[in-house]
């Protein structure tokens, strides 16, 4: 699903995304000469369709969601694919069953590792309602509905078709516009948006709900995956600094939320900071993207201190998560790049590529690899 979606990773933890920039002559400007990350995940989710994290503002005549995994086919892909492109999917998708220990015998038989086993119990039905219940927080309102009203929400929650769930969104808005659970049932279709490609209209439903409840913790990290990408930013230049400027404030609100998340029961302190971290890194990784863009703003050139807050905020998204996204890599390489630290940048594109195997992410990357080698050489 990416809610990376939010609702698995904040499941796992999982929502959005990363992208852009350059310098001089030596860097090109991507808006102009190279394909963003954003549209280099499009290509690539033209090429291998998977859900949740990727978003496009393309208009199709019938857009298709992601459509779960089966236990045939993540057997299947066990057997032929990395771990790593395994888990990708999982993720991305997620999976139409939930595990059993006879589920679980099958998969280790086909050679899963341990993280490919934990991450297809993660992206069940099950285990992504209830990720999703934990990611935000106390809900109260929620659970103390009339039935008719939670049994309708169940619904929404655990809709993995996005057609549907807007369907169902719509309906329940209509039925019940005073319900406390209305603030969730607005992430939900968010979520589904996003998973459509619809940036603006994840954007429109994240600030109802968050009109509604500005805690809501799904909403939030929905809402700064995509507003500071240039896929949204493009459409809506004479906002862009305020854009920017919101972004940062969301997340450093969200950062605050997760701080204060409750410590499961059965969790170890450091299983729980390691959680923590891990829905950290779904902010981080926007914030990035905000210094990114702000660097490109500088009147003479990248702004430098911008530019370090982007690697700092890149830096964490990667590596405080057990799964990092490509594109925080890439965008680490881009923002390395516009600094002058060709070898970092190499670096990063390097692991951009190597953990984007299968997708255009990997294209692009060994592109920028090459392109950086031949710079160096020839200095």
């Amino acid at each position: 699903m990416r809610i990376k979606g939010i609702i698995t990773v904040l499941v796992a933890l999982g929502l959005a995304s990363a992208l852009f920039a350059q310098k001089g002559a030596q860097t090109p400007n991507p808006s102009s000469q190279q394909p963003t990350a954003q549209q280099q995940t499009q290509q690539a989710n033209e090429a291998q369709p998977v859900g949740g994290q990727v978003t496009t503002n393309q208009k199709v005549k019938k857009p298709q969601g992601p459509v779960p995994l089966s236990e045939k086919e993540v057997t299947k892909e066990i057997k032929g694919s990395p771990a790593e492109t395994v888990i990708k999917d999982v993720k991305d998708r997620g999976v139409d069953f939930d595990m059993t220990p006879e589920i679980e015998k099958k998969l280790r038989k086909a050679k899963a590792t341990d993280e490919v086993v934990q991450a297809v119990k993660e992206a069940g039905p099950k285990a992504r309602a209830q990720t999703a219940k934990l990611a935000m927080g106390s809900q109260g309102g929620v659970q103390n509905v009339p039935r008719e009203q939670a049994t309708a929400y169940d619904a929404i929650k655990t809709e993995l078709d996005p057609d549907k769930a807007i369907a169902l969104s719509d309906d329940f808005a209509k039925k019940y516009p005073d319900s406390p659970a209305l603030t969730y049932v607005y992430s939900f279709q968010a979520n589904a948006y996003q998973q459509k490609g619809d940036v603006d209209k994840v954007v429109d439903y994240c600030d109802k709900s968050l009109k509604l409840n500005g805690d809501n913790l799904m909403s939030l990290v929905l809402s700064i995956g995509m507003t500071p990408q240039p896929q949204y930013l493009n459409n809506h230049k004479a906002e862009e600094e305020k854009i920017l400027q919101d972004t940062e404030t969301r997340a450093g609100h969200a950062l605050e939320l997760i701080a204060k998340l409750p410590k499961q029961a059965t969790e170890s302190d450091a299983d729980y900071q390691k959680r923590l971290a891990e829905i950290g890194s779904q902010v981080h990784g926007p914030l990035g993207m905000v210094h990114l863009e702000l660097a490109n703003q500088g009147l003479s050139g990248p702004d430098k201190t911008e530019l370090g807050k982007a690697e700092q905020e890149f830096n964490t998204a990667v590596t405080n998560t057990a799964h990092p996204d490509p594109r925080d890599y890439y965008r680490l390489g881009e923002t390395y790049k516009m600094d002058g630290k060709i070898d970092d940048a190499i670096q990063a594109f390097t692991k951009a590529g190597e953990l984007g195997q299968g997708t255009m992410i990997k294209t692009y990357a060994d592109q920028q690899v090459a392109e950086l080698k031949k710079l160096k050489a020839a200095h």
